[in-house]
């Protein structure tokens, strides 16, 4: 009896030896937050670098560099725990931008990237029917000239947009809902006038890291300034 006790001792002794497993690291990619400022942040709160994008979903500029900055960002940046992203919108095309804005803001904290991601890819689909809606100036002139909740509502379904969300999963009731939002509305008027304001962005992509406006607009120049700010 004695023996085999001791048997069973030494059989647990490396399992002893080998302490606790580590703990897990957090998957800084489904880590997600509405931020104060009106944004969506992504990534480490704690991290050295935090980037802001100022960025318009119609903004061409600011397509080529979801397409093609993005995903080294998320993969070598903001996974490993090293920066935190967070979006912020800047409404450069006026309604069309607010449509989406507040669409994509209606999917929820969880989805907002996914479905950002998506609308920039969809953005050539996008411009071509505001192409063709162009072609009706006076309708646009009309449109313009309603509250802000119905102007945002007919671009959105004269765009496709309303339709777009929908296979991404938001109902168009609620979809319809969010468009008409006063709240919403007020707080993407806030977060744009504080850009302005506050930090003096005019155009888009505007990049800030750590706080300091850069003068890069691609990959390729963001990327040296992470870098050099200890990411």
């Amino acid at each position: 009896m004695m023996q085999r006790l001791f048997t069973l001792m030494l059989a647990l002794v490396p399992l002893f030896a080998l302490g606790a497993a580590p703990a897990p690291q957090p998957d800084w990619l489904t880590t997600v937050v509405a931020t104060p400022e009106g944004g969506y942040r992504q990534g480490n709160p704690n991290a050295a670098v935090k980037l802001v994008e100022y960025g318009s979903r119609t903004c061409p500029t600011c397509y080529r560099f979801a397409e093609e900055g993005m995903q080294p960002l998320r993969d070598q940046y903001i996974a490993t725990g090293k920066v935190s992203y967070e979006y912020r919108d800047f409404l450069v095309h006026g309604a069309p931008d607010l449509a989406l804005a507040l669409l994509n803001q209606c999917v929820g904290t969880q989805r907002f990237f996914p479905v950002l991601d998506a609308i920039y890819a969809n953005q050539p689909q996008f411009e071509e029917r505001l192409i063709a809606l162009s072609k009706t100036p006076e309708r646009v002139q009309a449109w313009q000239k309603l509250p802000p909740g119905q102007m945002a509502t007919r671009f959105a379904e004269a765009l496709g947009m309303i339709a777009f969300v929908k296979t991404h999963g938001l109902a168009e009731a609620k979809a319809r809902q969010c468009l008409a939002d006063p709240k919403a509305i007020a707080r993407i008027a806030k977060t744009q006038a504080d850009g302005v304001n506050r930090y003096k962005v005019d155009g888009t992509p505007s990049f800030f890291v750590n706080g300091r406006r850069t003068r890069a607009f691609s990959w390729p120049y963001l990327e040296p300034e992470l870098r050099a700010a200890g990411a």
